[in-house]
C-alpha cells in the first residue's frame, strides 16, 4: 500500500529547526506515532507532498522553507485584547491565565481556534501573539513511514483518524 488520498498513515518524526543539524523542536516516540488522514488537509501541504506515494519502511527527510510551512511572522497578527474578554462564569478575570508565554486557545470571528500565546498583560489589555510559533522559521523533517490502511468510511465522513480511544457517539451527539 502508498500513501495516497483517504489512507490513514502513521510515521515516526523528527522536527528540527532550520536544517537537519538544527534543534529538535518536536520528536515522536516509537510507541506513539503521528497518525493523520493524508489528503485532507490536516498537515502542511508541502510536507503531505513529501510522504507522497510512500510506503512503509521507507525513510524520508526533506526541509521546507518558511513559506511552505507555516509562512512569514506577521505582526499585525499581535494584537491588544480587552482585558475582560478573559472573565470566567463569575465574572472574574482568570488571572491564572494571563502568564507572560502562556498559549490560550481562542476563536476568532468566523469561530476558528486560534492559539494566542500572552506577550504582554497591562492594566485593560492583554497583548497576544497569534503567529504559529514556528512561523519566520524554516524547518527540517526526518523520519521513517510505520504504516498505511484505508480510511474507515466514519473517518472519510469526518475528515479525521479515529482510534480506539475515539467516542464517537459523544461526537455525533454535538453533530447534531
Amino acid at each position: 500500500m502508498i500513501i495516497e488520498k483517504d489512507k490513514v498513515v502513521s510515521i515516526d518524526f523528527e522536527l528540527k529547526l532550520n536544517d537537519e543539524n538544527g534543534p529538535v523542536v518536536e520528536k515522536t516516540e516509537d510507541e506513539k506515532p503521528l497518525t493523520f488522514l493524508f489528503g485532507h488537509g490536516n498537515l502542511l501541504e508541502k510536507f503531505e507532498d513529501e510522504l507522497s506515494g510512500k510506503t512503509p519502511g521507507d525513510e524520508f527527510a526533506f526541509g521546507l522553507t518558511s513559506d511552505n510551512a507555516y509562512g512569514q511572522r506577521r505582526e499585525d497578527m499581535v494584537v491588544d485584547l480587552p482585558k475582560n474578554i478573559f472573565k470566567n462564569e463569575q465574572g472574574e478575570i482568570m488571572e491564572d491565565l494571563l502568564v507572560k508565554d502562556n498559549f490560550i486557545p481562542m476563536r476568532d470571528e468566523s469561530g476558528n481556534v486560534l492559539q494566542g500565546k500572552v506577550v504582554e498583560v497591562k492594566d485593560d489589555v492583554v497583548n497576544m501573539d497569534f503567529n504559529h510559533p514556528l512561523a519566520g522559521k524554516d524547518i527540517h523533517f526526518k523520519g521513517v513511514v510505520k504504516d498505511i490502511r484505508d480510511a474507515s468510511k466514519e473517518e472519510l465522513e469526518h475528515g479525521h483518524v479515529h482510534d480506539e480511544h475515539t467516542d464517537h457517539g459523544e461526537e455525533e451527539e454535538e453533530n447534531k
